[in-house]
């Protein structure tokens, strides 16, 4: 486990999130976090702005077209207050809050989208893979102007999020704006959204690969026994590269992404964050243990790589554990605590900045990665009768000696990851090329 600072252990009580809202949350801590401690010295109640208050709530109370109840003008105060900060802080009712902690199992109901708020509209972070989202092809950067014909401009990304939720089976249409051309019309069935947070397998003999779609409570167990079995899969003999996928992770819990990074660090710092609380100070340093085997590796990142991702690459990056490739990372570097209220509401509050090891601040600005790669489309020739100077009648031996190598029609192979994905392709190669170089 890694090494936490003296102010870490009572702040472990905290619940600590990254990533912006989901459509039915992305994955966040287990538990929820007691009241932050407050500075003794509280300034002054602004009494004149209370009055202000005060007066307004009495005079929309008496005069409004339509009869409201207090309940209803307070919590649209608090919503209003919450509202004005970051998009991040977000006041949660009690289905919100309850979705919120059960989202850490990695199960919940929904779309399967990252979102976030940008110039009003509802922005997409990331598709979780595998969902609804994903396999209608909705990518990171689209605009959602439209939920079901309603506009969304103006709309809080609370309210976006709880019109896009609803039961596995209903169908819902998206309207979607991508890279500033004409809007379009997705139509969607909402599902029950089962996330796997680790995916590996072996790309070639020696070269494995592992992905991370979210960081949930156990994604840092499930990337260790991950580990353990691409070595057993390659018979037992250390790796020759991995590539560390990290493309469209919208993030998720914190402590994750510290155990995901001490499986490829034996030292240092990993990450750090700083508040204005005494709870917000974190350290989180690597253990010695190295579950990786000081592999190469390659870590693909990319617009939809947001948060906690940004803590795994950033550290491995500042460490030069790894060669990070790709595009440039979204740009989440806030740290969201969960303060539970009375009658099971909660807030959850941006309580902090993250940094790197070299203290960097990945805020507003993301990660960019050694080695630019953009997404491309892959295209290939068409296999055909080839014919070679083996396969000529007549055709001369080889003076050195040696068999003649005719043409051979090839079964046809099974089809790998890399070989639809340019940026993965190219991570590979790269591998094989540190290989080349150091055995050279």
């Amino acid at each position: 486990m890694p090494h936490l600072s003296r102010h870490t252990a009572p702040a472990l009580a905290l619940a600590l999130l990254f990533g912006g809202l989901p459509l039915a949350h992305a994955a966040q801590p287990a538990s929820a976090a007691p009241a932050p401690a407050v500075a003794k010295d509280k300034a002054p109640l602004p009494l004149d702005e209370l009055r202000t208050f005060a007066e307004v709530l009495d005079r929309v109370k008496a005069a409004y077209v339509e009869p409201l109840d207090d309940k209803t003008l307070l919590e649209n105060a608090i919503k209003g207050m919450l509202s004005n900060l970051d998009p991040h802080s977000a006041y949660l009712e009690p289905e919100d809050f309850q979705e919120l902690q059960e989202s850490t199992s990695g199960e919940f109901g929904g779309l399967g989208i990252e979102v976030g708020i940008e110039d009003g509209f509802v922005k997409v972070v990331s598709p979780i893979d595998d969902t609804p989202a994903s396999k209608a092809g909705i990518q990171p950067g689209d605009l959602i102007i439209k939920i079901d014909g309603q506009p969304t401009k103006g709309m809080s990304m609370m309210d976006a999020v709880d019109k896009m939720r609803g039961k596995a089976g209903q169908k819902i249409q998206l309207t979607i704006v991508r890279d500033g051309g004409k809007p379009f019309d997705l139509d969607l069935t909402r599902a029950v959204i089962k996330v796997k947070s680790v995916k590996s397998q072996l790309l070639e003999n020696g070269y494995g690969y592992l992905r991370i779609t979210q960081f949930q409570v156990a994604t840092g167990e499930e990337v260790g026994k991950a580990l353990a079995k691409l070595k057993k899969d390659n018979g037992g003999k250390r790796l020759q590269g991995l590539v560390l996928d990290l493309r469209n992770n919208p993030g998720g819990v914190l402590q994750a992404a510290v155990e995901v990074a001490d499986h490829f660090l034996t030292k240092g710092l990993i990450v750090y964050t700083k508040g204005r609380i005494a709870n917000s100070e974190l350290r989180f340093s690597a253990d010695p243990a190295d579950a990786s085997e000081h592999v190469p590796l390659v870590v693909l990142i990319n617009g939809g790589s947001a948060s906690a991702s940004e803590i795994v690459a950033g550290a491995l990056q500042d460490q030069k554990r790894g060669i990070l490739m790709g595009t440039d990372s979204f740009g989440k570097g806030s740290v969201q605590t969960v303060l539970p209220l009375s009658n099971d509401r909660a807030l959850k509050l941006t309580t902090a900045l993250y940094y790197t090891p070299n203290g960097r601040s990945i805020q507003a600005q993301g990660i960019v990665p050694d080695v630019e790669v953009a997404r491309a489309k892959i295209t290939r020739e068409q296999d055909g009768e080839i014919y070679k100077e083996a396969d000529l009648a007549g055709h001369l031996g080889n003076g050195n000696g040696g068999a003649d190598k005719p043409s051979s029609k090839k079964s046809k192979a099974e089809p790998r990851p890399q070989d639809d994905d340019y940026q993965l392709g190219q991570a590979l190669n790269l591998l094989k090329g540190l290989n080349v170089t150091r055995n050279n």
